[in-house]
């Protein structure tokens, strides 16, 4: 059973504040997919009238990572994961509620059950799409997260 959107809200708040208190929120998960939504305000702005390109990469990465996260708890097992690198493109002035959401968690499972049978890490690129109100896509996020049996 996947992590509750409530599970992780809780863990931003006491591991990572910053993401917490910038308005970052899992709103949902699933074993496929995750969606986090932020709404740009004071706190995570830049001075550009729009949202810190960091704020919308914190909502991006924690969709992805929610996943990675998930998987992990479901094999039971201790398994270290990390981001190794990342890509970002910015298409839009991001105002608003903007919904960051990941549909790779079957490449996240397949990468994590592999590093379960070979006892070697594997990496995996998973992508975020960072979505307005009005449907228009405002940023792309993409993580490559390395997952190693410990």
């Amino acid at each position: 059973m996947p992590l509750s959107p409530k599970q992780i809200n809780m863990f931003t708040l006491f591991k990572l504040p910053s993401v917490y208190f910038t308005g970052v929120r899992v709103k949902s998960i699933s074993e496929t997919t995750c969606t986090v939504s932020v709404k740009h305000r004071w706190i995570n702005q830049n001075p550009f009238k729009s949202m810190f390109w960091a704020v919308q990469g914190m909502a991006a990465e924690l969709a992805t990572g929610a996943l990675v996260m998930s998987v992990i708890k479901e094999n039971n097992l201790k398994i270290s994961m990390l981001v190794a690198n990342n890509k970002a493109s910015f298409f839009k002035k991001a105002t608003g509620r903007i919904n960051f959401t990941c549909t790779d968690g079957s490449k996240i499972k397949q990468a994590i059950n592999k590093a379960v049978e070979t006892k070697e890490g594997q990496t995996c690129w998973m992508k975020a799409e960072g979505v307005n109100t009005d449907g228009v896509i405002v940023s792309v996020f993409e993580f490559e997260w390395t997952v190693k049996v410990k």
